[in-house]
């Protein structure tokens, strides 16, 4: 499935020419919400959700969603939702003892969301595969519905491609590609109002490069401290500080440690983006990290936010073009500040209790900066 999903998704998009014309579609409809608000207090979360969540959506069902659609609203929210009660100490306590936790409230709540979220699934499939044209697929769904059915006409009828993987594969691409790249979204502009001395950096660094126009994915390689600030928000945020479980292939002997084939191993992230002996300041939101002494971006080999090895993240390419898009084309638009009466310093960092690391509930202030051309 994951060979299947990598090979097909880049055909509608994934870090490609294509996925980019997506994004700056999707910037304009999220500018417009933005603006709406008049430079007053309000929430990132639902706003930036909609947006990033549509990316990935256009990719696997073929169309964008409206803000207003009820299904579309929905979906999010469950997957939100289940994100927080993973992190829920109740769940992590039946992930160790399910023989005592298994009637634990939040894992019922969790089984609920899981089932309707396969349902509206289900239902979302059902449509496209009712009008599906194995001529003219439109997005990763009817790639799969088309392999599918080519298996069928062959007699093959051993494989993996059913409908119930289908689901599964969908659902993991919709909550992996709107949860993490939201969440890192609101992180870089609390970070912003929190530290406007490098907003200011950054909004200099693109009114020299780019100008009034539409950032585009090739501007990257000419804007070093934006890149750089994207890098260290991932880094300093630490969104997911425990990696997807592996499994060890082989016996394997580890620090001194003896590991027997098959265990499960949960790579712990944090231990690398924090590590004292791989950064200058660990704990500090510094986007020097990735810059050398003449101010060129710099990669580092302990930049690990999409994880290593054969299960890392498939839609790094994805998230790093949609990171760098949205966050440029926000900071271009617009300034981000604190509340009126909220100072900088108390905007509070401190993450909520959630699986990934999740910036607390927080209002911020967008200050119209003047227009950008639309493309």
């Amino acid at each position: 499935m994951r060979r299947f999903a990598l090979i097909n998704l880049r055909e509608f998009g994934m870090g490609k020419k294509a996925g980019e014309n997506k994004i700056i579609e999707e910037v304009q409809y999220l500018i417009d919400v933005v603006e709406r608000h008049e430079g007053q207090p309000f929430s990132t979360a639902k706003s930036i959700n909609n947006a990033v969540s549509n990316i990935i959506s256009s990719i696997v069902f073929g169309s964008r969603f409206e803000y207003s659609d009820e299904e579309f609203t929905l979906m999010i929210t469950r997957a939100n939702d289940n994100i927080r009660l993973l992190g829920s100490s109740s769940v992590q306590l039946y992930n160790m003892f399910p023989w005592i936790f298994q009637w634990a409230r939040n894992r019922r709540h969790l089984k609920r969301n899981v089932a309707e979220n396969r349902k509206q699934m289900k239902r979302l499939i059902g449509r496209l595969q009712g009008t599906l044209n194995v001529e003219m697929c439109r997005g990763f769904v009817d790639t799969f519905l088309a392999h599918k059915q080519k298996l069928e006409d062959l007699k093959i009828t051993d494989a993996h491609y059913d409908i119930e993987n289908l689901v599964s594969t969908t659902a993991n691409l919709f909550v992996a590609g709107t949860d993490t790249t939201g969440t890192t979204l609101r992180w870089i502009l609390l970070l912003m109002a929190k530290y406007p001395q490098i907003q200011d950096q950054v909004q200099a660094e693109l009114s020299r490069v780019v100008g009034d126009r539409q950032v585009r994915a090739e501007d990257r390689k000419n804007l070093p401290f934006a890149d750089a600030v994207i890098h260290e928000t991932q880094r300093f945020a630490n969104i997911l500080p425990i990696s997807m479980p592996h499994q060890t292939s082989t016996d394997v002997t580890f620090q001194g440690h003896f590991i027997r084939k098959g265990t499960p191993v949960f790579p712990l992230l944090t231990s690398v983006l924090w590590d004292e002996s791989e950064w200058e300041s660990p704990h500090t939101f510094n986007p020097a990290h990735f810059l050398d002494k003449d101010g060129k971006f710099v990669k580092r080999d302990a930049f690990m936010a999409f994880s290593a090895g054969r299960r890392a993240c498939p839609g790094e390419g994805l998230a790093q073009m949609e990171l760098f898009l949205f966050f440029t084309s926000l900071v271009q638009r617009f300034s981000f500040t604190p509340p009126p009466g909220v100072k900088e310093d108390d905007l509070d960092l401190t993450p909520a209790l959630s699986f990934t690391s999740t910036p607390s509930p927080h209002e911020l202030c967008a200050i119209s900066r003047g227009g950008i051309q639309n493309y």
